[in-house]
């Protein structure tokens, strides 16, 4: 089996991981989940969190082959279009982002040309497809259930890339109230993830660790099964979506969710120019 080698980068803001993944100096790797940088009070992107990705690559000489997204973010903004630009590579989600293109295209009321199908990225995952990262193998499973396009990235048969899926143990699930969510749908997809090998190393994209806990990148099977607050052995379905139900209902909205998703429907890309040159987000009101 070929050496895996991933290294995490933490983005405290949005309290973001995300990830390099190679077989050392010198080969070909994949970036999962990047982050762009975004300031809401004035509306201004800058590239910090991606130029310390680049860096890294560009140290250790590493070819990009990816750009991975493990779905259609609410909390960041994708940096994959500004990552290609400087290092290449192809940017990659699973291909049910066309249903989640299709309902935020109709609440944000996008321009008549914006594609329902997906065509705004570079591959387009079908569940469960194989594929490699130079000689890493890897395997695009279809996880739905926070969002309808969920995919986590099973990397070299022992890593698993699970995005929202799930949390650290000790902060639980994903919610599932955002359009297309759906609890039921999210615990079978976490069955699936927690039927894996106890030692398999599941990596988070997020974490929201409880006062005196430092954010943590990652986590095991076992660990999940014993001790996840949500959804350790013993949890019913019918156990599990009653809470997550009950929970998703005293849930805020993401900070970021009206701005990052218009983005991230367009693989990180800024919406267009309008006639005075100018880039504009949309804040539909009075309608979520």
């Amino acid at each position: 089996m070929t050496t895996l080698r991933c290294q995490p980068f933490f983005d405290p803001t949005t309290n973001t991981y995300s990830y390099v993944v190679d077989a050392g100096p010198n080969t070909v790797c994949a970036v999962i989940d990047s982050v762009l940088d975004f300031d809401p009070k004035s509306g201004r992107t800058h590239t910090d969190s991606a130029d310390a990705v680049i860096a890294y690559v560009r140290e250790h000489q590493l070819k990009t082959e990816w750009l991975l997204e493990t779905h259609a973010h609410a909390d960041h903004f994708s940096a994959a279009p500004y990552l290609k630009r400087e290092l290449g590579g192809k940017i990659a989600i699973g291909e049910a982002i066309q249903t989640v293109q299709g309902v935020f295209k109709k609440l944000f009321n996008l321009e008549p040309g914006f594609a329902l199908d997906g065509s705004q990225f570079d591959y387009l995952f079908k569940a469960d497809e194989h594929f490699t990262i130079g000689e890493i193998n890897a395997q695009a499973w279809h996880v739905p259930g926070h969002t309808p396009a969920d995919m986590a990235y099973v990397v070299n048969g022992n890593t698993v890339f699970v995005g929202d899926t799930l949390f650290l143990p000790d902060v639980g699930s994903a919610r599932c109230d955002f359009p297309g969510g759906n609890a039921k749908t999210l615990y079978a997809s976490v069955q699936r993830l927690l039927a894996l090998p106890g030692d398999t190393q599941l990596m988070m994209c997020h974490d929201y660790p409880p006062a005196g806990r430092p954010a943590q990148p990652n986590t095991t099977v076992a660990e999940q099964r014993a001790h996840n607050i949500h959804l350790h052995d013993g949890i019913s379905e019918t156990e599990f979506v009653a809470m997550r139900t009950k929970r998703d209902a005293t849930l805020d909205m993401p900070t970021l969710i009206l701005p990052a998703i218009q983005v991230n429907i367009r693989a990180g890309n800024l919406p267009p120019a309008e006639d005075n040159g100018v880039q504009y987000l949309k804040i539909p009101l009075n309608s979520i």
